[in-house]
């Protein structure tokens, strides 16, 4: 908000500070009333704060009311003269204002400034500018008198800057305050409270329990009056750094602006000595190392003076004492690194050079010393090399992206000669390593690239150097993998594994896994299934516990991807078996072996174990540095969590996942995380929230055209968000394009159960059954052979849903029930409660009204508990459904079942539509080859609505009606929407027909 008046032409624009404004105008109010309750207005503040701006806003609103307005400044070289700020503000007095205040011609000539500057017995000015106190009184009480003759409509006197005032100016005010004038006159000063003399603070303060000063202290202005008033047209992200880093400060945000930072500090530096200014530099280099100590070393100055300099410098509040970190800083943060740069590079350089010096002689930590010796190398340096090294290794961690920028200065001198070709490709890894963990993806595997082509074996042999390359070659081959490049992964390992001499029997481990990795996610694993059985059994023949533990978890992925249940029990329980007694240092290297397992567990409806090894797996990565791993584990974990009904949590953690993939840049793992998170969004809004349709659809766009495991899973559950938009043709479509075909060839088997489950919900919504019935038939024979609870809950379901719509209720509470059953087995606490609500109404259509009430009591409970508003208002919808329309999906007297649903990664879908209530049931004849959609339709054009109309009431999209309407007109052989009303119309005529 911009608050006050605005300035005259030219002026900028006067920002906030209404309230204090506001303040100073109702005293103005005060003294044109009579009243003299207050004589001077004290402002403080930061320099750049606003003081000025705000003591000319008023000196306009007090010259707008006829106020006479003298204006005076104090400055540091005024100081040599007594009471310089009044002389500069009353040499200001024009004729027409000294005939209009009479009095004023009694003030003596030295705050006048006219004359000699003496009067004749009564002042004496010394060497240094100061009065002496006897004549000094007799000043101030002839000057209070002569402003006590002021009347009229007032004056204001403004003096700015005062914390320059000379001893005569703060015993002139001393004055004021202690005996205020009885008259229309108004003191207006600001000042820098910490430069202030201690004097002239103490006085004004004394005038505040006496009520005769009115104290304003300004403070920072908010974001959004600053942004609003200077960079409405800056980028919203550059304006909230701008407004960060400026502290709300309108002159620091303003040198941010424009780029100008000279008027904010440099004329505070033109009156320091020599040794005031080479203490200020010396700060500014050393940041928060700036501490006497290292101050006089690096500067050579003798302590006595130095300390003698520093004081000066924190009176003059260019410096303040920060207690905390126990050294000397600027007083804002910008000013650091302005002042840094004012410094003379050579000196900036031998500044620093002498800091790491220092800092190594007295012992000081690592870190302390390379940010010094980064700052200053030059050339190259073995010793400084070592430093920056080992700092770079202790910071691969916490701070990938300061390692791999110490490595780059490095690298940048290390001279390109033979005997420092291992150097350089040991430097080269450990870079692309840090790179990569920033998200810097790309330019972490060009860099690996360069390192693969041009590393050569040390000269001791080619074990190390084969070692090294081969460390290489696995971490670029997944960086390929996390970019989507799978093809050019697999050339990488393939050469690499084929090379001879091979790669150590440990390494190979390593090459393998991530071949098997590639496979996996480019859904080719059956093409490295024996690969990883022949590493296994080399990794337990050698007693490598680690490796077999890594590639355990990649075998028991695979099989639970290929829906071999068994296989993937026995591998994920001998991982899970190593990894627990694996200390958490040696996995910290491994944390992709987490993932896997976590993973394996859920496809293995074990998610009480993927919590448990997800949870361990994020505090890992996250102490680790291993963002890739943790954007994963976090994923995992929100699953699982969804699947068992702790929906907010999961929504956080799916949260935090896409926020961690979104910084790494690899398309597949954002899309991922973005789908899942899009799943549990939609548990946790109302039935048909758009949000949640544009989550799913900029999870299916962020895989772009990747072709892998998870772009496909990525694009398959976009199919849950149409269907509970309302458009079932737009799920049969997005399933079989992204499916490969109407068996979903290219979905894992582990989790086609639930997309035919999927497939069937909407073909009964589109009233294609034989589809429905081949569907759901699919789905029990696939879910009996894999053997997992929940896979055969969403077959079940699917099978109830059939039975319901072809009448046979029985069967429908049989499957229903049965689903329940295995979903509860299982944990699966959403997809049970989805169960129990669908089949509640078909156990009491059978008779059994004390169980079908227990189901539903149940159902409701684990909804409610979960959070899950979606299971919560589609169960209430299908109550509201049952009650009006007294008819369910198997014909009359059949209950009303609440929506279906029940995907693997989303128990989520809408109910077979009832038709539309103020739409009767169209004829036969013609139209009985019509499903109840496409007679509903028909009917409402016949009325003449349009398709977009249509699509409104029924909330379907456009598409989806023209579709409808397109298979109306083929089935009943018309070509107009005038002739299908005319057949509507005659056919309703003849009921026989």
């Amino acid at each position: 908000m911009v608050g006050g008046a605005k300035g005259p032409a030219g002026r900028a624009p006067f920002v906030g500070r209404g309230a204090e404004l506001g303040r100073l105008e109702a005293l103005l109010d005060e003294v044109g009333a009579g009243g003299t309750t207050a004589g001077v207005v004290d402002v403080v503040g930061d320099p750049g704060i606003g003081k000025s701006r705000l003591l000319t806003e008023f000196a306009a609103l007090a010259g707008d009311r006829g106020v006479t307005v003298l204006r005076g400044r104090g400055s540091e070289r005024g100081r040599a003269l007594p009471l310089r700020p009044f002389t500069d503000a009353f040499t200001e007095l024009d004729p027409r204002a000294r005939r209009a205040f009479p009095s004023l011609g009694g003030l003596p000539a030295m705050v006048r400034g006219d004359g000699d500057g003496a009067l004749p017995g009564a002042v004496s000015v010394g060497v240094s500018g100061a009065v002496s106190g006897m004549d000094l009184f007799g000043l101030c009480r002839v000057t209070a008198a002569a402003l006590g003759g002021v009347g009229g409509r007032g004056l204001l006197v403004v003096l700015d800057d005062l914390h320059w005032a000379d001893e005569a100016t703060v015993e002139l005010v001393d004055h004021l305050v202690r005996h205020p004038v009885r008259a229309p006159f108004l003191l207006a000063v600001a000042r820098r409270e910490r430069q202030s003399p201690s004097a002239l603070s103490a006085a004004l303060t004394r005038g505040l329990d006496s009520g005769v000063v009115l104290r304003t202290a300004l403070g920072p202005l908010s974001r959004g009056e600053l942004i609003h008033a200077f960079a409405a047209g800056v980028p919203r992200e550059r304006a909230a750094e701008m407004y960060e880093a400026s502290q709300g400060s309108p002159l620091y945000f303003l040198a941010l602006l424009h780029g100008d930072h000279s008027a904010a500090f440099l004329d505070e530096l033109a009156g320091l000595s020599a040794l005031e200014r080479a203490a200020l530099d010396a700060v500014a280099v050393l940041g928060e190392h700036a501490h006497t100590d290292l101050i006089a070393a690096v500067t050579g100055a003798d302590r006595f003076d130095l300390i003698a300099a520093l004081r000066e410098l924190i009176d003059r509040d260019l410096l303040r004492p920060d207690r905390r970190a126990r050294c000397l800083a600027p007083r804002h943060p910008l000013l650091r690194a302005w002042m840094r740069e004012a410094v003379d590079p050579w000196r900036r350089l031998e500044l620093h050079r002498a800091a790491a010096v220092e800092l190594t002689r007295t012992g000081a930590p690592l870190t302390d010393r390379a940010h010094h010796v980064e700052e200053s190398l030059s050339c190259w340096d073995p010793k400084a090399a070592a430093i920056l090294t080992e700092a770079a290794e202790q910071a691969a961690a916490t701070a990938p992206a300061d390692s791999a920028r110490l490595l780059g200065v490095v690298l940048r001198v290390l001279p390109d000669t033979p005997e420092h070709h291992a150097t350089r490709s040991e430097l080269m890894l450990k870079q692309a390593t840090a790179l990569g963990m920033t998200g810097a993806v790309k330019e972490s595997r060009d860099l690996l690239h360069r390192l693969i082509a041009t590393h050569r074996p040390a000269p001791e042999g080619p074990e190390g150097g084969d070692a090294l390359r081969t460390a290489a070659v696995v971490q670029c081959a997944f960086m390929e993998r996390t970019l989507g490049r799978y093809a050019a992964a697999g050339a990488l390992l393939r050469r690499e594994l084929d090379r001879r001499p091979g790669p150590p029997p440990a390494q190979r481990t390593g090459l393998v896994v991530e071949w098997g990795n590639r496979a996996l996610f480019a859904t080719r694993y059956l093409d490295v299934r024996d690969d990883v059985a022949r590493a296994l059994a080399d990794a337990r023949l050698r007693g490598d516990e680690l490796g077999a533990a890594e590639t355990l978890t990649l075998a028991a992925l695979g099989e639970a991807y290929q829906g071999e249940t068994e296989a993937a029990r026995r591998y994920a329980a001998d991982a899970a078996a190593l990894t627990d007694v694996t200390t958490d240092a040696d996995l910290a290297g491994q944390c992709e072996s987490l993932v896997r397992l976590a993973w394996s567990e859920v496809f293995l409806d074990d998610c009480a174990a993927a919590q448990r090894h997800s949870e361990r797996g994020v505090d890992i990565a996250r102490r680790t540095g291993r963002p890739f791993a943790l954007a994963q584990l976090l994923l995992t974990g929100a699953y699982a969590r969804l699947t068992t009904g702790r929906l907010h949590e999961a929504l956080e953690w799916a949260d935090e996942s896409v926020a961690v993939a979104g910084a790494l840049g690899g398309a597949e793992l954002l899309g991922i995380s973005r789908a899942i998170r899009a799943l549990i969004l939609m548990q946790v809004r109302p039935a048909g929230d758009p949000e949640v349709l544009a989550a799913a659809e900029e999870a299916a766009a962020t895989v772009g055209a990747v072709e892998g495991w998870w772009a496909t899973v990525s694009r398959c559950l976009l199919a849950y968000a149409a269907l509970g938009a309302g458009d079932p043709y737009r799920v049969r479509d997005i399933l079989m394009d992204a499916g490969g075909d109407s068996d979903l060839s290219r979905v894992q088997p582990s989790m086609r159960p639930n997309f035919f489950e999927l497939l069937v919900t909407a073909a009964l919504a589109t009233g294609d059954v034989a589809d429905a019935e081949r569907w759901a038939a699919h789905a029990l024979a696939l879910a009996d052979r894999l053997g997992l609870p929940v896979q055969r809950g969403a077959a079940l379901r699917a099978v109830g849903l059939v039975a319901a719509r072809r009448g046979e209720l029985a069967a429908a509470d049989e499957a229903f029930t049965e689903s329940a059953r295995e979903c509860a087995r299982a944990g699966a606490v959403l997809r049970e409660a989805q169960s129990l609500l669908l089949g509640a109404p078909f156990a009491a259509a059978t008779g059994d009204t004390a169980r079908a009430a227990t189901m539903s009591r149940r159902g409701l409970r684990l909804a409610e508990e979960s959070g899950a508003r979606l299971l919560l208002d589609m169960a209430a919808r299908g109550r509201a459904e049952s009650g009006s329309a007294g008819r369910g999906p198997g014909g009359a007297g059949a209950p009303a079942a609440p929506p279906a649903s029940g995907p693997a990664l989303d128990p989520t879908a809408t109910a077979p539509p009832v038709p539309h209530a103020d739409v009767p049931p169209l004829p036969s004849g013609p139209f009985a080859s019509l499903t109840p959609r496409e007679r509903e339709i028909a009917a409402l054009v016949a009325e003449g609505l349009t398709n977009q109309a249509v699509a409104d009431r029924l909330c379907l999209s456009t598409r989806t009606v023209e579709s409808h309407v397109g298979r109306v007109y083929r089935k009943t052989g018309v070509t107009s929407r005038a002739a299908l009303a005319s057949l509507v119309t005659r056919c309703a005529a003849r009921p026989g027909d």
